[in-house]
């Protein structure tokens, strides 16, 4: 099914360049959860534990908003895809390494792939200022959300 049984309000240009951000950040944050998941099963070291939990409430964030976004997308017409592939493909977030890792490689893994998404979210909350006010403030949400978890990422680097 080509056509959307869902309608909006949008016109279909600012549809378009709403579907572009929602999808960009779908995937983001899909990949943002499944990096802190593996790290959080690989971290080792003597913070292990807060590291550890911590991790976990950053995979939660990013899965709250990544359903918050999906469906937003759904709501507004447009198929959203999560799909292992499109997320390998699509994904702006940084690779995450492979294996253990002490947590203090962890902590600055973290730190570098919450900058780069936030860098992204901030570019899509300016491109949603004249096509969907309502997308933009759920970017806006999303991107308090992960620069308060930033801010506390970094905090274990001082």
């Amino acid at each position: 099914m080509s056509k959307s049984p869902i309608t909006s309000s949008l016109s279909d240009s600012d549809k378009a360049s709403v579907a572009t951000v929602l999808q960009a950040t779908l995937v983001d944050l899909i990949d943002l959860s499944l990096a802190a998941k593996q790290a959080h099963w690989n971290v080792v070291g003597k913070n292990f534990r807060s590291v550890h939990l911590q991790l976990d409430e950053l995979v939660t964030t990013a899965r709250t908003y990544t359903d918050e976004v999906a469906e937003r997308a759904s709501a507004l017409g447009i198929s959203p895809n999560g799909k292992a592939k499109t997320v390998a493909e699509s994904s702006g977030v940084p690779e995450f390494p492979d294996n253990w890792l002490k947590e203090e490689d962890v902590v600055t893994a973290v730190v570098a792939a919450l900058a780069k998404l936030i860098e992204r979210l901030r570019d899509r909350i300016d491109e949603t200022d004249k096509s969907d006010l309502v997308t933009q403030d759920l970017l806006i949400e999303i991107t308090k959300q992960l620069e308060q978890a930033h801010w506390m990422w970094q905090a274990q680097q001082a």
